[in-house]
C-alpha cells in the first residue's frame, strides 16, 4: 500500500547535518510516509548515512546517482515517489515534530491542492519567525495570485520546503524542475503548479528550520549576461502565470505590479530572505521540555508530562492565532469552566499572580476574542467575573479542541477498547477519592 506522504531530501556532502534532519523526520508524529533520501553524487560521508537510515527503518529508501545538480536530483525523486502528497526538505534543515501531521491535517480538512506555511530562519544559534500571508484560512488561486504579487521576491513563496503538494497534479501535468537554470528554480516549480492547482491553505504555524547558510543560489563564475539571462527566463514564468490568472482587462490594471518582480529581484543572485523581528535564542522558539527528567518516575514527573504534552499541542492553536501560551491554556479553562469566576480563581488554576490574569484577559479583551464584565454583590470581596467569547472566535475554538483531541489521542495510543475502559473506570475511582479528601 501507498504512503500518505513521500518526504524528498536531495543530499550533497551534508554529512555536517545529514543525520539531524533525518532524525527530525523520524520524530514525526505522523508515521505514513517515505523518505527518498537521494544523494547527488557526494564526496563525503552523506552517501553511507543514507544507507545506514534506509537499513534501519523500512519506510526510508537511499537513491544514489552522478553529481547533476539540486534540480535533477528533485526529478529523479518524483519520478520515484509514490505518496499522496509531497513535501520537501532540504538536508541541513530539519523541520518540527509536528511538521508533517499538520500540513496533512490542512490539506485533506480544507481539501486544497496546496499548503503553505511559516517556518523559522536559523542563523547561528538565533531563531526568528518568517510568514506573509496573515489568515488562516483556504485562498482560491486568484486570492494567493493577489498576497504573491504583494511580495513575489519572498523565501515564503519562492521555496519548496514550507508547502505540501498533491502529487496527483505534479503528474497529471508532467510538472518538474528546470535544470538549465541554477536560480529561483523552486520558484518557477511553485508558479507551474499553481497553474493547476484551485485553492491553497495558508498555515499561521512555523514547522521548517531553515538554516541560513547556503548563500547565493548563482555560482559565483556565472557571467553577468547568464544571470540576467536566468533573471528574465524567471520573469516570464511569473508573467505567463499572472496572464494566467487574470484576463486581459484584470492583467493590464496588474501588469506594473507584475513587472514590480524585475525590481525587486534586480540587485540580488537568489530569492531575497526578508529581515524579521522577534529573533530568539534556538531552542526557545516552542515550549521548552526537560528532556533528561521525562523519564524519571515520581508524581511530579507523572503531572509534569501529561502538562507538557497538553502545552505541545496548545500550542499550536496559540502560533496559529497570534496568541501565547498561557492565553490559549485560560481560553481552554474558560471553554471547560464556562459559569462566573474570580480573578483569583483563574490565578490559583493557571498558578500565576492575579496580575497577570489581568493582563491576559485585557490582552484577550484587545483582541475581541472575548468580553470581560464584572459582578458586583453586597458582600465585600473580589468582584465575580462573567466571560463571554464574542463572534468570530469559532475557528480559535475549533483548534483548542483540536489540541483536546490530539492530546488524547497521543495518551491512549495503542490502548484497545477494553484497556480504554479499564482505564475510564480507574480514573472515576481516582476522581472520587480526590475529591472525597479535597472537598
Amino acid at each position: 500500500m501507498n504512503p500518505t506522504v513521500s518526504i524528498i531530501v536531495p543530499v550533497y556532502n551534508a554529512e555536517n547535518y545529514l543525520e539531524r534532519c533525518i532524525e527530525s523526520v523520524l520524530r514525526q508524529e505522523y508515521t505514513d510516509f517515505e523518505v527518498l533520501l537521494v544523494d547527488d553524487g557526494s564526496t563525503d560521508a552523506s552517501g553511507e548515512i543514507c544507507d545506514r537510515y534506509a537499513a534501519l527503518d523500512g519506510r526510508i529508501r537511499a537513491i544514489h546517482k552522478e553529481n547533476t545538480g539540486v534540480s535533477e536530483t528533485r526529478n529523479l525523486a518524483l519520478r520515484e515517489a509514490k505518496g499522496t502528497y509531497l513535501q520537501f526538505l532540504d538536508s541541513d534543515d530539519w523541520i518540527t515534530a509536528d511538521a508533517t501531521k499538520l500540513l496533512v491535517r490542512a490539506a485533506t480538512e480544507h481539501h486544497c491542492d496546496l499548503v503553505i506555511t511559516d517556518f523559522y530562519r536559523v542563523v547561528g544559534e538565533r531563531v526568528s519567525r518568517k510568514g506573509d500571508i496573515e489568515e488562516n484560512r483556504v485562498l482560491t488561486k486568484a486570492e494567493f495570485a493577489e498576497r504573491m504579487m504583494e511580495n513575489p521576491a519572498d523565501f515564503y513563496y519562492g521555496v519548496l520546503w514550507n508547502k505540501l503538494y498533491r502529487r496527483e497534479l505534479v503528474e497529471k501535468y508532467g510538472l518538474s524542475m528546470d535544470s538549465r537554470i541554477s536560480w529561483c528554480e523552486d520558484f518557477m516549480f511553485n508558479l507551474e503548479y499553481l497553474m493547476h492547482a484551485e485553492t491553497v491553505f495558508a498555515l499561521q504555524v512555523p514547522i521548517y528550520y531553515y538554516v541560513k547558510r547556503k548563500g547565493s543560489l548563482v555560482s559565483q563564475s556565472s557571467s553577468i549576461t547568464k544571470s540576467i539571462r536566468m533573471k528574465m527566463t524567471v520573469f516570464e514564468y511569473y508573467n505567463n502565470f499572472y496572464k494566467n490568472v487574470y484576463d486581459e482587462k484584470d492583467y493590464e490594471k496588474k501588469r506594473l505590479q507584475v513587472y514590480s518582480f524585475l525590481i525587486d529581484v534586480a540587485g540580488d543572485g537568489a530569492v531575497p530572505f526578508s529581515i524579521v523581528p522577534g529573533v530568539k535564542k534556538l531552542g526557545n522558539e516552542r515550549t521548552n521540555v526537560n528532556a533528561e527528567i521525562l523519564d524519571g518516575d515520581g508524581i511530579f514527573l507523572d503531572i509534569y508530562r501529561q502538562r507538557k504534552l497538553l502545552e505541545q499541542y496548545l500550542e499550536v492553536a496559540a502560533l496559529k492565532h497570534g496568541l501565547e501560551l498561557k492565553d490559549v491554556i485560560l481560553l481552554l479553562y474558560l471553554k471547560q469552566v464556562p459559569d462566573v469566576k474570580s480573578r483569583k480563581e483563574l490565578a490559583d488554576f493557571m498558578g500565576i499572580p492575579v496580575r497577570s490574569v489581568s493582563h491576559i484577559l485585557q490582552k484577550l479583551a484587545s483582541k475581541e476574542i472575548l468580553k470581560v464584565t464584572e459582578i458586583h454583590s453586597r458582600k465585600a470581596g473580589e468582584p465575580r467575573l462573567q466571560v463571554d467569547l464574542l463572534p468570530g472566535t469559532e475557528g480559535l475554538m475549533r483548534d483548542l479542541e483540536t489540541a483536546e483531541r490530539d492530546f488524547e489521542e497521543a495518551r491512549f495510543a495503542g490502548f484497545d477498547e477494553i484497556e480504554r475502559e479499564q482505564y475510564g473506570f480507574l480514573y472515576g475511582k481516582m476522581k472520587e477519592n480526590i475529591l472525597r479528601v479535597l472537598k
